[in-house]
């Protein structure tokens, strides 16, 4: 099945945009996995205070979003706000039930639901990003 945009006559396979909000969700939970793992050895083996532990799960959480929506992006032109949006909301859920597997605490409040914000608008913003990078580059 084709989706057509009018104005644009943009084509899209929703196979296509199923896989690279997969793709892209499934990069964002490695990257996340593998940076608190380094973080978490580092936390262990050095005198870090525990003060730096939020700030820096964060940057983490961004930054695996971007490097999620990037690779997600890879072809695409087109829909970066909603792919990279897409992609931050189900990367933040998908880590957070992972996180709250490994440490046994599943609590849903506030901080989910700042984090699912969070997770969205900067999805959002680098969906936006990649795919005019990749416009102008072209």
């Amino acid at each position: 099945m084709k989706l057509k945009a009018k104005k644009s006559g943009l084509k899209i396979s929703n196979n296509s945009l199923f896989f690279n909000i997969t793709k892209g969700t499934l990069t964002a939970v490695c990257v996340s996995l593998i940076l608190v793992l380094v973080f978490a050895f580092l936390l262990k083996f050095t005198n870090i205070p525990e003060s730096t532990i939020m700030p820096v799960n964060q940057v983490i959480k961004g930054l695996s979003i971007f490097i999620g929506v990037f690779v997600g992006l890879k072809k695409s032109k087109e829909l970066g706000l909603l792919n990279g949006l897409l992609i931050g909301l189900f990367y933040t859920i998908i880590a957070f039930l992972i996180f709250a597997c490994l440490g046994g605490v599943f609590k849903l409040d506030i901080t989910f639901l700042t984090d699912i914000l969070f997770g969205g608008v900067m999805g959002a913003i680098c969906g936006i990003i990649c795919v005019n990078l990749k416009k102008s580059i072209n």
